[in-house]
């Protein structure tokens, strides 16, 4: 099995953030809501895998390991499969680095498949509300989601920005290792194990966000996953839509292009062409 230096790796990532900045408005956006739809498959699925143990304090740490395990599927669609997601291209910085790519380029992609992604996301949340599937467990996947999203809209906004860094420093760790793999098992392992180290760790994934969060929304008004959520009066009320974006999804976004385009791209880049 054959796999890639560092330094080959950065040219490899160069090269691809060069078709990723010329690609249409109409296929990014279609990858886009096709990678949105991909993360949220595994953010309700890793939900439904774990909830009776992340709600219970004495196995939540458990509980978070099986969602590490799961999730991790995400990001194997999106880069074997095919798709483009907002958090792996910030690390197109590199060829905005090189002068390879533009900086209007890279806004442009970024704004495509930042909005495809939450399309995607959007679709599958409202779907899954939709299926009776939140009623899991006598409802008890109902209040594990509702749970998540109202702790996530109450995060601060530097903590938030924090573990958004914190989240795609490692996924997008995850996405170079997978260019250094000629082979997809070489990918699928060099994918798995980061994602599952973010996801167990508990880090903010804007573009996961734009599931977890739409869909406690969506589920808010049942009065049985409100129950079991156990979540205070005070702590729902920022559970709207403004404190979606607000709250989390632009303090995380912030984060995780810090993540992945400071502490990867650029630091790579530094390292191999700059020094």
């Amino acid at each position: 099995m054959k796999f890639l230096k560092p330094p080959e790796i950065l040219d490899v990532d160069i090269e691809i953030a060069i078709g990723k900045s010329g690609g249409s408005f109409t296929k990014l956006l279609v990858l886009a809501i096709m990678a949105g739809a991909f993360v949220a498959f595994a953010g309700h699925g890793s939900n439904m895998a774990a909830f009776n143990l992340l709600a219970n304090p004495e196995t939540y740490g458990l509980g978070r390991v099986l969602v590490g395990a799961v999730f991790g599927t995400a990001l194997m669609l999106v880069v074997l499969a095919g798709a483009e997601l907002f958090t792996g291209n910030t690390m197109i910085i590199a060829a905005v680095c090189e002068k390879k790519v533009t900086v209007l380029k890279m806004l442009r992609n970024w704004g495509i498949v930042y909005t495809g992604n939450l399309l995607g996301a959007l679709m599958i949340a409202l779907m899954i509300s939709n299926t009776g599937l939140f009623d899991s467990g006598a409802g008890g996947l109902g209040g594990v989601t509702l749970q998540i999203a109202v702790y996530k809209v109450n995060l601060s906004f530097y903590c938030a920005f924090l573990l958004g860094l914190l989240c795609n420093w490692i996924v997008c760790l995850a996405v170079w290792v997978s260019f250094g793999a000629d082979t997809m098992t070489g990918k699928i392992f060099g994918i798995f194990f980061p994602i599952w180290l973010f996801a167990t760790s508990g880090f903010e994934h804007s573009i996961a966000n734009m599931y977890y969060i739409p869909a406690g929304l969506f589920i808010k008004s049942n009065e049985t996953f409100l129950q079991l959520s156990g979540v205070s009066q005070v702590a729902l009320e920022k559970l709207t839509w403004g404190g979606f974006f607000y709250y989390n999804l632009l303090p995380v976004t912030l984060g995780n292009i810090v993540g992945g385009a400071l502490f990867v791209a650029m630091a790579y880049w530094y390292v191999y062409r700059k020094a």
